[in-house]
């Protein structure tokens, strides 16, 4: 059996089963105990014939499942459609099915979308009568039995040479979501200003507002490993346009892999996207985000890459990042106590401005310093840096009570040095408090290297 437009060479070679039993793959295998009987396998006795037992390469399954979502397309679903089919066809190395997802047409789409289905081998059509892209991906998604999971916009503005890079990561293993991005210096593009601009104030929206490390978010040219997307589609609450932005936050916030891959990129002029709408509704979702506290601890257990930290750099880096959280909560500090001695005493100032700035702390620290996320052992983590700001708030307080000990009535800039100072001491000592007992719990080690071992083997 050969892919079409490959001469030589058996079909499992270009499949995704070549990637070599991904680690994936062998978790669903571990876990489900799946076996394949042969279907040209007459019916026989009571044993299950499976392809590994007869020798034989497994059976061929569909690698990748690509959704075209559409919604009033008539014009452009017929020949792009027949375009990508036949790209899939001649020039892709990976058993590949395309779905036409139409969620809410009220023109000829659906009919049209019939028939491609039954004249084109691999196409397939789905109806929702309810309109939105990100509804019609998660029940596409969650329905399909392929390894991967892609989808791009019917105008095909991506040029299709970019779906391989795509996927291939996602075969093989190596990453989790990829996406194509139009702002990378490799992308090549052509849009509107206007476009341009709004794309590019999005996306550092993103990474001001939710720390997102990704940089496009909106390109309609995205795939994602099947048993990834059965853990992630559940927690998306969108259904339209943010859908992209959630599933993306979600994955890098588990800890997972996302692999971008420049596109070549020109512009729909017939685009339908209402943008006040939709950055309306982004907006929104943006904020949701932000509040939002999803546990993600056990996506991240389970296919998570933790940080590979250099033990050379990767002290300097946290002393540097907890020193800039220092200053800024040094200066908080200072701000919150000139305000509140306006009107009580200074004791009284000093310990909230000192409990306020010193949730903050600890919160930053947490996530910014230490690498710890999501919201297991929070809470703990706040209590033990309350301990901590007793502690500081004790130097602070033993500092001022020398000072009016000292002088009856101090000068306020006095008062302010005097406290600044010590509440420096502090932040050395909570420092120290943070690396060795605060997060120690469930923070990033610091790895080691040792020489590898070399054993003496003989390929037989």
């Amino acid at each position: 059996m050969q892919i079409p437009g490959h001469d030589s060479g058996p079909w499992w070679r270009f499949s995704g089963a070549s990637a070599a039993q991904t680690r994936t793959s062998r978790r669903r295998a571990e876990s489900h105990d799946e076996t394949r009987i042969e279907a040209s396998s007459p019916p026989c006795d009571a044993r299950t014939w499976t392809s590994e037992s007869l020798g034989q390469p497994p059976p061929r399954t569909t690698a990748v499942e690509i959704v075209v979502p559409v919604k009033n397309e008539e014009n452009d679903l017929g020949p792009n459609i027949r375009r990508l089919r036949e790209f899939l066809d001649t020039a892709f190395p990976f058993p590949a099915e395309v779905c036409i997802a139409d969620n809410g047409s009220t023109d000829a789409t659906y009919e049209i979308g019939t028939v491609l289905s039954a004249e084109l081998p691999g196409v397939r059509i789905v109806r929702l009568e309810q309109s939105g892209r990100g509804r019609a991906l998660k029940q596409v998604w969650s329905e399909s039995t392929a390894e991967v999971l892609a989808y791009m916009d019917v105008d095909l503005s991506t040029n299709l040479n970019a779906l391989l890079p795509l996927v291939a990561p996602l075969l093989a293993g190596h990453s989790d979501v990829a996406i194509g991005t139009r702002l990378s210096n490799g992308s090549r593009v052509v849009r509107r200003p206007k476009r341009e601009f709004i794309s590019r104030s999005y996306n550092l929206l993103l990474r001001a507002t939710l720390s997102a490390h990704f940089s496009d978010a909106q390109c309609g040219f995205k795939a994602i490993r099947a048993d990834v997307a059965r853990e992630l589609l559940p927690l998306i609450e969108d259904t339209s346009w943010f859908f992209d932005t959630e599933l993306l936050v979600l994955a890098e916030k588990a800890g997972l892999r996302i692999h971008e891959v420049p596109v070549d990129w020109v512009d729909d002029l017939d685009s339908r996207v209402a943008i006040a709408k939709t950055v309306s509704e982004d907006l929104r979702g943006i904020a949701r985000l932000m509040r939002s506290r999803i546990d993600l601890e056990p996506i991240r257990q389970k296919y998570g890459r933790p940080r590979i930290l250099d033990p050379r750099t990767a002290m300097a880096a946290r002393v540097l990042r907890f020193c800039a959280i220092g200053v800024l909560s040094t200066a908080a500090y200072a701000l919150l106590y000139l305000v509140l001695r306006q009107g009580m005493p200074a004791q009284v100032a000093n310990l909230l401005s000192l409990l306020i700035t010193a949730v903050g702390n600890t919160a930053l620290n947490r996530r910014i310093t230490f690498g710890v996320q999501g919201v297991q052992n929070r809470w703990r983590h706040q209590l033990r840096g309350l301990v901590a700001f007793g502690i500081g708030w004790s130097l602070t307080a033993c500092s001022l009570w020398l000072l009016h000990t000292a002088v009856a009535v101090p000068h306020q800039a006095v008062e302010i040095t005097i406290l600044t100072i010590a509440n420096l001491a502090a932040t050395v000592v909570r420092f120290s408090l943070f690396q060795a007992w605060v997060f120690d719990d469930d923070a990033p080690t610091l790895p080691t290297f040792e020489p590898p071992v070399l054993e003496n083997t003989r390929s037989n």
